[in-house]
């Protein structure tokens, strides 16, 4: 298997440069343009992006390193079952855009942390805060950079500390000149570039294995199955059914880094049609994304690690001179996912923790030079974790991707749906189940991921199956406290925020019936 770099020719390098300067163009004019108010524009675009810039930006944030090589190894080992993770979304996705977006844009707020504190005051603001904070780091930045390093690595054989620095200080760039605008601009971009070099990789990769039929026909039959039966070690169908909408309403309904877009949206039917658009966009991620790991079992069924099949389909379909549009997917999805990560990180610590607690009286210029400002602080933190992370011996990354955020989102699914469905939960339940339950959650993923590990331990359950036992735990523990609090501190919707709130238009209702009749029509299909 031969190095990208000792195949670029010069028509590469042309492409290469052509799109970075491109994207520098894209992102200056939506940095520098006019602006009215600089603080929105940093962090919520001047509540200015359409349903097209929402569902491209969420889709950009969600479409990380991770995906392009988890998603090609799952296919490359299971078949398509992980487009489980993409479609079954859509549920989620119609939650977020019917029920969670009306309420947040009610409510005039810039951040989830700000609309929990709305409701129930600044402990539970402080508490979300921190914990959102945590998270990005964590679970975006430098889990994302890693991924993002790592296949660098695989590709160019660049050093994990070159690429690490080169990728975030690129990524970083737009965050912290132009805030959610640029970004989403330049996600726009981005993300239609993605979908044309995946497409003709995986056109390429048909055309080499010889059409749909000869693909179809050469791999087990339980390739093509979105369920597997109850006792498959991997992807039990009650474990997906079950698990992952705990993980999917903690990412997709209350993330900072997702939500984000929502909020900058220029009205709530925009907001809602974006919603929809990348439930559409993520019926892509089978030819896109997976079919790449299919086709390369295929191709080259020997492989030592999985985890290799989309490093081995670029560096041997790709003719010479077009490796240049490989590395500008590498930096198209790092931009996305970083950038976006970046600009929440910067968006939750400059308006919860300065602007409330250490400087309420910060002009629009602090608020601007705090973020930026953070900016920069979470970019040396990833760069550092990323590396710490890489040099962690024998933890196969990808496997856990899932499972780490499986033990992170309980807490979180549970205030939020309490919050927005039942009226009777009170402060000291959301603040216990964030704090202590959290805790309690956190704690368990350790020991399942690496004190007890399930390979010496057999006795766990699958964890996402945990996760939703997890979650399930916590919910009641919750009603209980809300239900035995003498003295309940409960939220009171106000008659302006009743007022503020608009019923889904018919366009909206047209648009997620034609989803969700092509999203249940593909599981009978695949079922």
């Amino acid at each position: 298997m031969t190095n990208i770099v000792e195949r670029l020719t010069t028509l590469d390098y042309i492409i290469v440069i052509a799109y970075l300067v491109i994207l520098i163009i894209i992102g200056y004019r939506a940095s520098f343009s006019a602006k009215t108010k600089d603080d929105e524009t940093l962090f919520l675009a001047n509540k200015s992006l359409g349903w097209a810039s929402i569902g491209f930006n969420m889709w950009g944030t969600n479409v990380g390193p991770s995906m392009l090589l988890a998603f090609a190894s799952i296919g490359y080992s299971t078949g398509i079952v992980a487009v489980n993770f993409e479609w079954y979304a859509f549920v989620f996705l119609f939650l977020l855009a019917i029920v969670f977006a009306p309420k947040y844009l009610a409510a005039n707020v810039s951040t989830m942390p700000e609309f929990m504190g709305k409701r129930y005051g600044n402990s539970t603001q402080n508490i979300l805060a921190w914990y959102a904070l945590i998270k990005i780091l964590i679970s975006w930045l430098s889990l994302g950079l890693f991924a993002g390093g790592f296949l660098v690595r695989q590709i160019l054989g660049v050093p994990m500390w070159q690429s690490v620095i080169v990728l975030v200080l690129f990524a970083g760039l737009f965050a912290f000149a132009g805030g959610l605008k640029a970004i989403a601009k330049v996600n726009v971009f981005q993300m239609i570039l993605l979908i044309g070099v995946s497409l003709t990789l995986t056109i390429l990769g048909l055309i080499k294995v010889g059409g749909i039929s000869a693909m179809y026909h050469s791999v087990p039959s339980n390739y093509w199955s979105l369920i597997h039966p109850s006792d498959d070690k991997k992807y039990p169908w009650q474990a997906i059914l079950l698990g992952y909408p705990v993980s999917a309403i903690a990412f997709f309904c209350t993330d900072q880094a997702m939500v984000q877009s929502v909020l900058g949206a220029k009205n709530l039917e925009q907001g809602q049609m974006g919603v929809n658009f990348i439930g559409w966009l993520k019926i892509l991620s089978l030819p896109l994304f997976i079919l790449t790991g299919v086709i390369c079992f295929i191709l080259y069924p020997n492989l030592k690690d999985p985890s290799e099949a989309y490093m081995t389909m670029v560096t041997n379909l790709f003719p010479a001179g077009m490796n240049g549009l490989v590395i500008v997917v590498l930096i198209a999805v790092l931009v996305g996912t970083i950038g976006s990560s970046l600009n929440s990180l910067s968006t939750v610590f400059t308006m919860d923790v300065y602007a409330k607690k250490i400087n309420p009286n910060a002009t629009n210029k602090e608020l601007i030079k705090v973020g930026r400002m953070s900016v920069i602080a979470g970019c040396l933190f990833a760069i550092m974790m990323a590396l710490a992370i890489d040099n962690i011996k024998g933890l196969n990354l990808f496997d856990v991707f899932q499972s780490v955020l499986g033990f992170i989102a309980p807490p979180l699914s549970v205030v939020f749906l309490l919050t927005v469905f039942w009226k009777r939960t009170t402060r000291k339940a959301v603040n216990g189940i964030l704090s202590f339950g959290s805790a309690f959650s956190l704690s368990v993923g350790v020991l399942y991921l690496w004190v007890f590990t399930p390979d010496k331990y057999p006795i766990w359950p699958h964890y996402m199956l945990l996760s939703f036992y997890i979650f399930a735990f916590l919910f009641v523990v919750a009603v209980l406290i809300s239900l035995f609090d003498k003295n309940p501190t409960v939220y009171e919707t106000t008659a302006q925020e009743i007022s503020d709130r608009i019923k889904p238009t018919r366009r909206v209702w047209i648009l997620w019936i034609s989803l969700a009749v092509v999203m249940v029509s593909l599981y009978l299909y695949f079922g």
